[in-house]
């Protein structure tokens, strides 16, 4: 593995027992696929070299009991360092660490935390202590886990109190949301409602007034079937004629047409004609008729008086 790049030397030649050492190598990175390649090396020491950060797959490692990243120039410490569960020794003095991930607290197999000569957040240096001796070493691993497991308690009661806000949001948004459906229906209903009796008022008004029309209209009938006498002063009867009147005049005109024919065939030139001569002949026999008539009738009256 070569310096800086972490290539070209193996690591087999620098693993001892359990214990591998990669200090003073110069190494910028982490070579965590061939540490994955050795689970037999469950102690590792990084220290002195150049890491500014370690990878997010160094959290893998999860054999490790013991880690010196002491003497480098690391800043920040992966998000899900909590996974390395076995890890019991950890090694982080003379860093840049200004805090450590909340999953920090989930390393219950720490007993040893050395974090002097970082430019630590104060509550977390005073929680930390100054490691000056094994012992303090041991109490820092123990506060530092209570102070991370409190910070993690309390993001968890956060995150909570969040996503119970969210939820009662989320529950009064449902409520104003059917709220202001039921009320969009109500008022719905109600604008459905005017307008079924606004055209309910239309077709009575309609209706009585096709009504007056047809009594109106049924009056004027009856004005104009009376007879125009009723409007006018009575007059007095006119007098039919009659019957025998009639025959009369019918009867006079005839005579009249008559003698008016009798004269112009005895007076005039038509005389010689064939319809006066039938008048003619037949004037003479109805005088003579008339003439034998009044001979019988005269010696009738002559007998009845003897």
């Amino acid at each position: 593995m070569s310096r800086g790049s972490g290539k070209g030397l193996s690591l087999k030649d620098k693993l001892d027992g359990n214990e591998l050492d990669l200090s003073l190598c110069d190494l910028n990175e982490v070579p965590v696929r061939e540490l994955a390649a050795l689970p037999k090396a469950t102690v590792l020491d990084l220290s002195c070299n150049n890491l500014v950060s370690l990878p997010s797959d160094f959290c893998s490692l999860m054999h490790l009991v013991k880690l010196d990243l002491s003497k480098n120039r690391l800043q920040q410490l992966p998000l899900d360092f909590g996974r390395l569960v076995n890890l019991q020794h950890l090694d982080l003095l003379n860093n840049r660490l200004v805090t450590l991930p909340v999953s920090f607290a989930q390393l219950k197999n720490l007993k040893w935390l050395d974090l002097k000569d970082n430019p630590l957040d104060p509550v977390l240096a005073k929680v930390a202590g100054d490691c000056l001796d094994e012992n303090q070493c041991k109490q820092a691993a123990v506060k530092v886990l209570q102070h991370m497991k409190a910070i993690q308690s309390e993001q968890d009661r956060q995150r909570q109190r969040k996503l119970q806000a969210e939820r009662e949001m989320e529950k009064r948004r449902e409520a104003e949301q059917r709220a202001k459906e039921a009320q969009e229906r109500e008022l719905r209903k109600r604008e459905k409602a005017e307008e079924k009796e606004r055209r309910r008022r239309e077709y009575d008004a309609q209706k009585a007034a096709k009504q007056e029309m047809e009594k109106k209209t049924k009056k004027e009938t009856v004005h104009t079937r009376k007879p125009a006498s009723s409007s006018r002063p009575p007059q007095p009867p006119r007098h039919k004629p009659s019957w025998s009147r009639s025959v009369l005049r019918v009867l006079l005109f005839v005579l009249f047409c008559i003698l008016c024919t009798l004269a112009a065939c005895k007076l005039t030139e038509l005389q010689h004609q064939p319809l006066c001569v039938s008048v003619n002949t037949l004037y003479g026999d109805v005088v003579a008729a008339l003439q034998n008539h009044k001979t019988l009738q005269n010696m009738l009256q002559h007998n009845s008086q003897q």
